[in-house]
């Protein structure tokens, strides 16, 4: 059985980072006549619309903080469902009636949090097990989608070049679409995180121990009073990410 799933990292849309503008993702999405109007972008997405950019994911992923439906500190019982179902699931021999229940329930999940890399990686991985090329790589090409959105909005290796993430667990989820294992992260600021390595990251001849993330939008609308507790990451039982050629 083909292990979990992907990861197409464009070098070059990297080069130069899209830190997201809020003035601009506003105008841009909230414009009909906008070609990143955001319920026509939405519905590409929906639809697996293969033509989708990286110009059009940079919209969709931060556009989202500006929707009705973006609550990140709501709970996602239909996660938590489907990550019991992939913690009994024998990635070599996956039974149907599992697979078909992961798609059931990660379709519900989805509704709470449509960008979850871990979400979408397995919604791929359930696909592939029953054979259904096309929707295994339209999840796929989601998740490389938003996956590389985030990578885009900074470096990461200060605190003034974070990653922006809409979720806690997108950032979690970038590093182990990396293939990096991490600690227990650490609050630097109002709006900044610090997630350390356990294994140095080496770029350019320099060791880089962790990545700053930007998770200001969670709490732009936080309820009075509210605690946060980190969800679990999307390796289980040693699944690796896999890559598409």
């Amino acid at each position: 059985m083909k292990r979990l799933l992907l990861l197409l990292l464009l070098i070059p849309a990297l080069a130069a980072a899209k830190v997201p503008d809020e003035d601009n993702i506003v105008d841009r999405t909230m414009d009909s006549e906008s070609p990143f109007y955001y319920p026509a972008l939405m519905l590409r997405y929906n639809a697996g619309d293969a033509t989708l950019t990286d110009e059009d994911y940079h919209y969709l992923y931060y556009g989202y903080a500006y929707q009705d439906d973006y609550k990140p500190l709501a709970a996602n019982p239909d996660l938590d469902k489907m990550l019991m179902l992939v913690s009994v699931l024998d990635p070599e021999k996956p039974d149907v009636a599992t697979l078909e229940s992961m798609i059931s329930t990660g379709t519900d999940a989805l509704k709470r949090d449509p960008f979850s890399p871990k979400i979408l990686n397995l919604m791929s991985f359930a696909y592939g097990g029953l054979g259904d090329k096309a929707r295994e790589k339209a999840y796929s090409d989601r998740m490389n989608g938003v996956i590389r959105a985030i990578l885009a909005s900074g470096d990461g290796f200060t605190q003034k070049t974070p990653r922006h993430v809409l979720m806690f667990e997108h950032a979690l989820d970038v590093l182990a679409a990396e293939g990096l294992s991490y600690g227990k992260a650490r609050i630097i600021s109002r709006t900044v995180e610090f997630v350390p390595l356990t294994v140095p990251y080496v770029v350019e001849g320099k060791k880089r121990k962790g990545f700053y993330f930007d998770f200001g939008r969670v709490y732009w609308n936080k309820p009075e009073g509210y605690t946060y507790k980190r969800d679990r990451t999307w390796q289980f039982n040693n699944l690796k990410p896999r890559t598409y050629k």
